[in-house]
């Protein structure tokens, strides 16, 4: 059957999956993995995304056997951002499903145009008698309205959700499902069949598959445990707090009016900081928000007021910032010392 707005609709139950399509492919690499994986890094960095080797080689390797990334770890560590970062870099649309509990198929998927299926259904009561074309007993009408039955449940009168858009997108998009582990489990169950396959099932209309298959990332802040049938089907990456060196990077280039000096110290503080029992430890995007305030105050380095002023744009809770005023003191000598001799 020919592709029809960018679908291809799989009526037959024996129809050969799009995986097992894609494994039987031989693979080709079309350039060395390594210069292929700094090639990605360099197309994150131009989105003001700065990647380590580690996600650059998951978003390289999600792109060669088209499998999807799960990206665990903490809130505000760029999750999120990474998807927005692909799809600039590759100039594709982004979709994006936010989880939340209690998301179904209707919200995620599919659901059907009721409205305009009554509208249809008050048309056909007023053409009645040309719909029946004459038939002489109860048996003949009825078989003939039966003809008109699955008219109501075709592709016209079928709302796309952001699942069912991404698979429509003829020249494939970025497919973000964002916070995962919000949702429920059964929710992880509707996934699968997209996740494996790049398809879905409609009972009504039967197996939709993807010409293109979207590049899909999954985000988790790891608030429950995931199923082992969605993990398997993903590739795994782990994004936590960068190691300094990156970290300044990151805020070099988010926010490129800050000095190296400040720049160093307070990236020093913040790991000083996060080496404290706190409730929520700041994220890079708690850094770069602080990055931008002291930037915006016109600070030139550190000093224990500044930091006392600005530590709320670091700590969300008022316990952690109780926690942490008694070493503001010793952490800016820190973050001092490391930026001359680091």
């Amino acid at each position: 059957m020919s592709p029809k707005g960018g679908l291809f609709f799989a009526w037959n139950a024996g129809r050969t999956g799009f995986k097992q399509d894609l494994w039987e492919r031989p693979f080709v690499a079309e350039q060395k993995p390594s210069t292929a994986i700094e090639a990605v890094e360099s197309g994150l960095a131009a989105q003001g995304y700065i990647a380590s080797r580690q996600i650059a080689t998951a978003v390289y390797l999600s792109q060669q056997i088209e499998k999807p990334i799960l990206v665990e770890g903490p809130a505000g560590v760029g999750k999120t951002e990474l998807a927005k970062a692909i799809a600039a870099w590759r100039g594709m649309k982004m979709i994006r499903l936010q989880c939340y509990e209690g998301l179904d198929e209707a919200k995620a998927l599919y659901e059907w145009k009721y409205a305009k299926q009554l509208l249809y259904t008050q048309i056909l009561k007023d053409k009645l008698g040309e719909v029946l074309g004459g038939a002489q007993t109860l048996h003949a009408a009825l078989d003939q309205l039966h003809d008109f039955g699955d008219v109501f449940f075709s592709k016209e009168f079928v709302e796309p959700r952001p699942l069912l858009q991404a698979l429509e997108q003829p020249g494939g998009c970025v497919l973000l499902i964002d916070e995962i582990d919000k949702s429920d489990a059964e929710f992880e169950s509707l996934l699968l069949e997209i996740l494996s396959d790049f398809q879905v099932t409609i009972p009504e209309l039967g197996t939709v598959s993807a010409i293109t298959p979207p590049t899909v990332i999954l985000t988790s802040n790891s608030e429950r445990d995931l199923g082992d049938a969605l993990k398997r089907r993903c590739l795994h990456l782990h994004i936590g707090f960068p190691e300094q060196r990156l970290e300044e990077r990151i805020v070099e280039s988010r926010v490129p009016g800050i000095s190296q000096t400040l720049r160093r110290q307070m990236v020093g503080f913040i790991h000083e900081i996060r080496s404290l029992d706190l409730k929520k430890l700041p994220s890079v995007s708690e850094t770069i928000d602080w990055a931008r305030v002291l930037v915006l105050l016109q600070a030139s380095e550190l000093d224990t007021e500044i930091v006392k002023d600005t530590l709320n744009v670091l700590l969300k809770y008022e316990a952690d910032i109780e926690a942490a005023q008694p070493q503001i003191t010793t952490f800016i000598a820190k973050a001092a010392r490391s930026n001359v001799f680091g």
